[in-house]
């Protein structure tokens, strides 16, 4: 054979091979097999996914920045988002992940948003009604206080002014005196402090933390209450103690002396508290937190929380077992 008929043969068979290529890809085109459509379809599943996880991470970031500005606890959205990378991390060196099984996943995060908007809006609720007693309580302190500065100087010009009949000076003196005394007692009514966002959360034996409401007792070892302490003008920054009282559904205070429980003056009455802490109160909207592990199970119901200092009651909560 020669060597124009090899060359010519060669040719021929690479146009061969070109048309073979160009018809198969026209048959992918046109027909596309079922093998090359799923590969399609899961390429598409997984850019939708990572889309749809990353939606829903800043949605919860907004949460995040709404909650803690209302003083609420963000530890549950933090976690939340962290399983979020994790599944883009599992999308991304795994993408033939299942779509029923993406679907479960996008069903709790969803679950989870849903759940923090109502807290949102408790949230607002309750702090809303702590600011607008907080105004009253300000404005109320003020007027008082310039009334015990007038009710004051009213007894300095009485002594220093006017001839004025010793008895009667006496008396009127006693008079400015008892009134003084009262405006006293009011203005340290109104430096007392106020606890608000009084939150209760049951931490579990494997440390889990989750809201106390409804949480079965045998699943709560230790009992976090959270709350944050209210600026006010007129009281002192100063180490204050803080005492904690925990109440059964059937009245009885929580209490074990060999945990730091013991008994407390509130109007003349001895009360039983479960716990204190001693504090520097710094006036300024600061956070204090109690964390007690009870040895015994939480007895099923509503339990009360109650916080005293300085001998005033100073915030409410609660939180139900079951």
């Amino acid at each position: 054979m020669s060597e124009q008929e090899k060359r010519a043969q060669r040719t021929i068979w690479l146009l061969s091979m070109v048309v073979l290529l160009l018809g198969g890809s026209l048959v992918m085109t046109i027909y596309k097999p079922d093998w090359y459509r799923l590969g399609v379809n899961q390429e598409n599943f997984v850019a939708n996914a990572q889309e749809r996880l990353d939606s829903i991470s800043k949605q919860l970031q907004v949460r995040m920045v709404q909650i803690k500005k209302l003083g609420g606890r963000i530890s549950e959205l933090e976690t939340a988002r962290l399983q979020i990378l994790g599944d883009q991390k599992e999308l991304k060196e795994h993408p033939e992940m299942g779509e029923e099984q993406f679907q479960k996943k996008l069903a709790y995060y969803l679950r989870l948003l849903g759940q923090k908007d109502q807290e949102i809006k408790k949230l607002r609720r309750e702090n809303g009604v702590l600011l607008a007693r907080n105004d009253s309580l300000s404005r109320e302190a003020q007027l008082l206080k310039d009334g015990l500065t007038n009710v004051q100087k009213a007894l300095r010009d009485s002594s220093l002014t006017f001839g004025v009949k010793q008895k009667e000076l006496n008396e009127r003196s006693r008079v400015l005196e008892v009134r003084n005394q009262e405006l006293a007692e009011k203005v340290t009514v109104a430096a007392a402090l106020r606890a608000e966002g009084v939150n209760v959360y049951a931490i579990s034996s494997r440390g889990k933390e989750s809201g106390a409401q409804n949480q079965k007792a045998r699943r709560i070892e230790k009992i976090r209450v959270m709350f944050h302490l209210q600026m006010n003008p007129l009281a002192s920054k100063e180490i204050k103690t803080v005492y904690l009282r925990i109440i059964e559904p059937t009245g009885n205070t929580i209490s074990d002396y060999s945990l730091g429980s013991g008994s407390l003056m509130f109007k003349g009455k001895e009360l039983t508290y479960t716990a204190k802490q001693r504090i520097f109160y710094e006036n300024n909207h600061q956070s204090v937190e109690f964390i007690y592990a009870r040895p015994n199970a939480y007895r099923d119901g509503k339990h009360e929380i109650e916080l005293y200092a300085e001998g005033f009651l100073i915030g409410l909560g609660s939180f139900e077992v079951r």
